[in-house]
C-alpha cells in the first residue's frame, strides 16, 4: 500500500463482508436479468476487509480510486413513479455528472433500475430488481461503444467517454445490504473475466452484452459508506475511453454484520450516463 493509499484508507473503519468473485470456470460465464435460475456462474464467496469510508469521504476521488461520494439533493419523493424518474430525475443525474466530470456533454441510458433486498416485498417483483450478489463491472471496452452508438445517434464523436454509475439508497439509513465499491488500483492483470449479461424480458427480443466479473485477488480494496441517505450519491466510473481495460469499478452488493436484524431492507435507484469530451 503506497503512502497515498495509506493515508486515504489505512485508520478508516472495517467490517468483514462476504464477497462474491468468481470461480475457475472451463466455459464463458453468463448472467440474466430476469431468470437467474439460467445463470452460468461459478461463485466463489471470499469473506474480506471492506472499508466503511464515511468519514474518509473527501480523501477518495474518480480520478484516483473510480468512485466518490457526493451530497445531491433529489426532488423526487416516489421512485415508483416511472414517469417522474424518466422526466425529473433523470434529468438531474445528468446535472451531477456533468458537474462532476467536467464533460462538454451528458448523455443518460434510458430509465433508472430499482433494487430491493430480500427482505423486502418488493423484492423480485419487477425486471431486473434484486441486488447484485456477485462482483461485476457494467460494462467493457468491448460492449461500451456499442451501448453508446444509439443514444448518440447523429451527434459527433466525442474524444473521449467516460461512462459513470450513480447508485442512491432510497431505503432509511442504515443500510442492511449495502453496496461495496473497489479501488482501481488494486486490480491487477488478469482478475478480470469477460462476461455475457443478458437481459431477458418476458415478451418481446432480448439482448446481451459483454460485462466483466472479477476473480478474488486478496490485494483488493474494497468499500463503502454507511448510513447513505437520499440526498446523497455514490459515483462510480464504469467506463473510460482513456483507461486501461475499460477502467470500470467493480461493486457488488454485501451483507453488512454490523448492522441491526430489525432495519428495514435496503431500496436503490441507480441510473447510467456518459460523459463525452469533445
Amino acid at each position: 500500500m503506497d503512502q497515498k493509499v495509506d493515508m486515504a484508507w489505512a485508520d478508516a473503519p472495517s467490517v468483514e463482508g462476504i464477497i462474491n468473485y468468481v470461480g475457475e470456470m472451463t466455459v464463458r460465464p453468463e448472467f440474466f436479468a430476469r431468470d437467474y435460475s439460467r445463470d452460468n456462474l461459478a461463485i466463489n464467496g471470499v469473506t474480506m476487509l471492506v472499508r466503511d469510508l464515511r468519514s474518509k469521504r473527501d480523501a477518495v476521488s474518480l480520478e484516483a480510486e473510480g468512485f466518490r461520494l457526493v451530497d445531491h439533493k433529489t426532488s423526487i419523493t416516489d421512485f415508483k413513479d416511472e414517469d417522474a424518474l424518466k422526466s425529473t430525475y433523470l434529468s438531474e443525474v445528468r446535472e451531477l455528472i456533468a458537474s462532476v466530470s467536467g464533460a462538454n456533454r451528458v448523455i443518460m441510458s434510458p430509465g433508472a433500475i430499482l433494487r430491493f433486498g430480500e427482505r423486502s416485498n418488493d423484492y423480485r417483483k419487477s425486471f431486473n430488481s434484486r441486488p447484485a450478489r456477485f462482483v461485476h463491472v457494467d460494462v467493457t471496452p468491448q460492449s461500451a461503444p456499442t451501448l453508446l452508438k444509439p443514444l448518440l445517434g447523429d451527434a459527433p464523436q466525442p474524444r473521449r467517454v467516460v461512462g459513470y454509475n450513480v447508485w442512491r439508497a432510497i431505503s432509511e439509513p442504515p443500510q442492511d445490504v449495502p453496496l461495496a465499491v473497489c479501488d482501481v488500483r488494486s486490480i491487477e492483470d488478469g482478475d478480470r473475466v469477460a462476461a455475457d449479461a443478458v437481459f431477458d424480458p418476458e415478451e418481446g427480443a432480448g439482448f446481451s452484452f459483454e460485462a466483466f466479473l472479477l476473480k478474488h485477488n486478496p490485494h483488493h480494496r474494497w468499500a463503502y459508506f454507511s448510513g447513505m441517505t437520499r440526498d446523497e450519491a455514490l459515483v462510480f466510473k464504469n467506463f473510460d475511453s482513456e483507461a486501461d481495460q475499460g477502467g470500470g469499478v467493480p461493486h457488488v452488493a454485501f451483507d453488512d454484520p454490523t448492522c441491526l436484524k430489525d432495519v428495514g431492507p435496503r431500496a436503490s435507484v441507480e441510473t447510467r450516463g456518459y460523459a463525452l469530451f469533445d
